[in-house]
């Protein structure tokens, strides 16, 4: 059977409707990131000072984290039905709610990476002179980074898979084409969507680990510094000269 052929016969395998549908694929795509690069982007701006709030007004910290662990349970369907009749049938809705689905992770990681600075540190700089700003930026957020891109990188994957599921309001991306393929059974552009969005999570994850390994390079240089510095050969101490033992004695 020709490649022309997968068409007629339905196969999930069609190099032909990849060739044919190529430009309808990238769009979606297109559309697919921004959606999922914006949603992150704005979460993280929003994240950021609620987890600044949550630190120093120990009195806000249970109130932010119960609100942004709520939202994280609310179904997908339920709230985007909840954002159309504030943003309409528009690409807003689907940004809105996975901002508001990545503030869960975002806000935890931020705050947990903060408190998890060595207070040695921040009494060094604080005794260099340190202000409020400069200690935030140039000491704690650079010692919190591990734990801050960590939930980058799950608020991104999230935020790929859970795109699909604006296609209720025709802003999916991917799940546009998901979507209309399984209401027509046509396999091929099921398949090679689900596809697509599959590479597009693990390519994200995969450069947004790049990124943390470039960023903190001694949370892969120092423990193999310190095995390479105590995996020396084992020098015995000298033994006492006589000298030594009489003047002991």
């Amino acid at each position: 059977m020709s490649e022309r052929d997968c068409l007629a016969a339905n196969d999930w395998i069609c190099a032909e409707y990849v060739r044919t549908r190529s430009q309808e694929l990238l769009d979606a795509t297109g559309e697919h990131v921004v959606i999922a690069l914006a949603s992150v982007a704005l979460g993280l701006l929003l994240a950021f000072p609620l987890a600044l709030l949550a630190r120093r007004r120990r009195g806000f910290a249970g109130p932010v984290l119960g609100l942004t662990t709520v939202l994280y349970t609310v179904p997908s369907l339920a709230m985007f039905a909840l954002l159309m009749p504030v943003f309409g049938l528009s690409a807003s809705v689907v940004v809105t709610g996975l901002v508001l689905y990545s503030l869960t992770v975002l806000v935890r990681n931020i705050l947990a990476g903060l408190e998890g600075v060595p207070a040695e540190a921040r009494e060094a700089a604080l005794g260099m002179g340190y202000g409020p700003v400069r200690l935030l930026f140039e000491v704690e957020l650079p010692l919190a980074l591990p734990a801050l891109m960590a939930g980058i990188r799950i608020a991104t994957v999230s935020a790929v898979s859970l795109t699909t599921v604006g296609a209720i309001v025709g802003y999916g991306g991917l799940g546009n084409l998901i979507y209309t393929g399984m209401d027509s059974f046509f396999k091929a552009e099921v398949l090679t969507a689900s596809v697509i969005c599959v590479v597009l999570a693990v390519l994200a994850d995969v450069l947004l680990l790049g990124v943390q390994r470039l960023l903190t390079p001694w949370t892969r240089t120092g423990g193999r510094g310190r095995r390479l510095r105590g995996a020396g050969p084992h020098r015995p101490r000298p033994a006492p000269s006589r000298t030594a033992k009489v003047k002991a004695d």
